[in-house]
């Protein structure tokens, strides 16, 4: 089963970090580029960062430049998102998908910036 399960979200005090984990199962990360995309409360759904299949290119969106880094475990078969300097509006779900639209993702983890 083609499966992406995110996990290592959670609450988290403005100006902390997190590191999110999206392990892949039953294809190869090195042959995809990978996407993470959130869902605030009342909001839109937003591109957050891609990283291509080599885990050589990144791309980050405006709001978390120098704040996030993505990278790429292939060996591990997994994505990871380090988020740092954490703001309240980081807050929502966050999801890894193969889909450069957000489609067929997972249920995403939470991350909740509160103080």
């Amino acid at each position: 089963e083609v499966q992406l399960v995110e996990s290592g979200g959670g609450l988290v005090q403005p100006g902390g970090s997190l590191r999110l984990s999206c392990v892949a199962s039953g294809f190869s990360l090195s042959a995809v580029n990978i996407f993470w995309f959130r869902q605030a409360p009342g909001k839109g759904f937003e591109w957050v960062s891609t990283i291509d299949s080599g885990g050589t290119r990144t791309w980050y969106a405006d709001s978390v430049q120098d704040r996030f880094i993505i990278s790429k475990d292939n060996a591990a078969n997994t994505v990871y998102l380090q988020l740092n300097r954490l703001r309240t509006e980081d807050t929502g779900i966050y999801y890894c998908t193969k889909d450069s639209g957000g489609g067929d993702r997972g249920q995403g983890t939470q991350v909740t910036v509160s103080s």
